[in-house]
């Protein structure tokens, strides 16, 4: 196992370095007769790029895509899509002086133990850069999703002590910390830049929601939906916990109040409440799939921190270069990629039976 790959009928192989001419990704399975245009995948990659906002890097990416194969008079062949998105502002030399450092937080260390070599100009492989290709994948899987009738939102609910405290699907896209709320985004905003300044970064919690999921995604045991999309959230980089439904506050329930009660409604079987997030069983119910991120605070930041070299000298350390203070805005349409990729792979393992 690589571990660049996810999926079992729908299946997405990612490559490419943060510093390198290019990342991209393969994907196959896709069925045939999709429509596709660049515009639908340059739409979300536009969302994730950096240097967006004043709370992103500043860092300048076009993050421009090029599909080479898997298409035709604008629909899907059915053969495996390609697409390629060119780095066009690195600034490698800025890692010069961190050659022979380990950096704090990063995964520089358990590279080095890995492979016995690594990429010091930004992380290589483990770099944020990758998820780029993870958004033009889920662009892909949105449009068959779309057609199922299914939608993905994914919005920054929390960013340090700051939460929002409505939810209005509308506002996300309206302000720079991609917020339902869009006073909270202000404040956000406002504890952001403080802890630039502070030379600092933050963390959050990303909320992600998918709609008109129909019952019976999923595999029993070990394949359960929910496992599934953990892994395939998990895998994001900055995420370091995941929850679904009640989640971590089923711990302090009981069983009459984290019970969801069935009724039907306009002919159907729903439950009354979602604590259960839209999964039983690791089945989806038909319910909405609720659930949530913790993204830690970005891990290079420029003040003095302690760290050893490769040859094991205690040194004090600062990362220079550019970086988010807070991951969440560009995590978003991450979350939204990803989640859809694993759903429309459960789609289509369900379409098999």
């Amino acid at each position: 196992m690589a571990g660049n790959t996810f999926g079992d009928i729908f299946r997405i192989t990612t490559f490419g370095e943060s510093h390198g001419p290019a990342l991209g990704v393969v994907i196959d399975g896709i069925p045939p007769q999709i429509p596709i245009d660049t515009e639908d995948i340059q739409r979300d990659l536009d969302r994730r790029r950096p240097g967006q906002s004043q709370v992103t890097t500043p860092r300048q990416e076009k993050d421009t895509v090029e599909i080479l194969s898997g298409i035709f008079d604008g629909q899907t062949t059915g053969t495996p899509l390609a697409m390629l998105i060119g780095n066009r502002d690195q600034k490698s030399e800025d890692y010069n002086e961190l050659k022979d450092i380990l950096r704090p937080g990063h995964a520089d260390f358990t590279y080095l133990q890995k492979y016995g070599i690594r990429d010091h100009r930004g992380g290589g492989r483990s770099s944020g850069r990758e998820t780029v290709a993870r958004v033009a994948a889920g662009a892909v899987a949105k449009k068959i999703l779309t057609a199922a009738g299914i939608r993905l939102y994914a919005y920054t609910l929390a960013v340090g002590s700051v939460k929002a405290t409505t939810i209005d699907l509308s506002v996300i896209e309206r302000n720079p910390m991609r917020a339902p709320d869009m006073a909270a985004a202000e404040k956000m905003v406002l504890e952001i830049e403080r802890v630039r300044d502070e030379k600092d970064s933050i963390g959050g919690i990303i909320e992600v929601v998918a709609k008109g999921v129909p019952p019976g995604l999923g595999e029993p045991v070990f394949d359960k939906l929910q496992a599934r999309m953990a892994h395939a959230l998990l895998s994001i980089g900055a995420v370091r916990g995941i929850e679904f439904g009640a989640g971590f506050k089923a711990a302090t329930m009981r069983g009459s109040q984290h019970n969801d009660p069935f009724t039907v409604k306009q002919g159907k079987i729903i439950t009354a409440s979602n604590n259960c997030g839209g999964i039983l069983g690791g089945i989806s119910t038909g319910g909405d799939i609720v659930l949530r991120l913790a993204v830690k605070p970005t891990s290079s930041i420029s003040s003095a921190q302690s760290t050893v070299t490769v040859d094991q000298k205690n040194i004090q350390t600062e990362i220079q270069g550019r970086h988010d203070p807070c991951l969440c805005p560009r995590i978003v349409p991450v979350a939204e990629a990803m989640l859809a990729v694993c759903l429309t792979d459960a789609l289509l393992i369900q379409k098999t039976r």
